[in-house]
């Protein structure tokens, strides 16, 4: 059906988008930002931190909006906000859960305790004050993960045959030695869960010396705990993956 403007045009009888139909389109838009702007040198990159605190509200819109056009035009930018936007809101349901669950206990316990109540006054005993608690300082931990020796595997599922990586929790620094033959240059790091949930994204710059190539990565404080996970260290267009085991 046509439609005639105030200048006497015609044109196709405007319509509004179903909800189905704008899921499709944002899906779209958001597969060409992860692919159509690759910036392998990372240029202009504001950093995972800063990526992070915006993906989870922690910034303020003043201090984010200097950022919104470059997210919008980096795909491992974007990349690394789509995934941390995901982690965060798996954490948020997660705390609604448990202040949910904590409300009902609270609950309960106060008319157990209102119907086991005695009719006679109640006494209070004075507590004993406690000795404050020292708090120990948090000493900077390095780990080293060794690849010299083991054969590169890209692709998105990790080398099944090959013995895991092993390092400590609570590790505050990251000395990765790169498979032999590895180049100088920018290399994404990244760890996950075996469900695909995002811990780490990080930048680091391998250099070669004395024929090892090795970079450096810090770690922010208590990001990955003992379990199970997945190492990721490449570029945009491709990635080396390997089983890592935290314990």
């Amino acid at each position: 059906m046509y439609i005639r403007d105030a200048w006497g045009r015609q044109g196709l009888k405007a319509k509004a988008y179903s909800a189905r139909e704008e899921k499709r389109i944002l899906a779209a838009l958001g597969r060409s930002l992860l692919r159509d702007f690759p910036n392998p040198e990372r240029i202009g990159c504001p950093g995972p931190e800063v990526v992070k605190r915006i993906a989870s509200h922690e910034m303020d819109l003043s201090e984010a909006d200097k950022w919104l056009d470059h997210l919008t035009s980096c795909s491992p930018c974007y990349r690394d906000l789509s995934a941390f936007q995901t982690a965060y809101r798996r954490r948020r349901r997660g705390a609604l859960g448990a202040i949910a669950a904590a409300i009902v206990m609270v609950a309960c316990f106060a008319g157990w305790a209102l119907f086991l109540r005695p009719n006679g006054p109640l006494v209070r005993r004075q507590k004993e004050p406690s000795a404050p608690r020292q708090e120990k300082p948090l000493a900077t931990q390095t780990a080293v993960l060794d690849l010299r020796d083991r054969s590169p595997q890209r692709g998105a599922e990790p080398a099944l045959a090959l013995p895991p990586l092993e390092m400590a929790p609570n590790v505050s620094h990251l000395e990765i030695y790169l498979p032999l033959g590895s180049d100088e240059g920018l290399y994404d790091v990244r760890v996950t869960t075996t469900q695909g949930e995002l811990l780490l994204a990080a930048t680091g710059r391998a250099k070669i010396k004395q024929g090892l190539t090795s970079m450096a990565v810090d770690v922010p404080p208590s990001t990955i705990r003992s379990g199970k996970y997945i190492l990721k260290i490449g570029t945009h267009s491709w990635e080396w993956v390997f089983p890592l085991v935290v314990r």
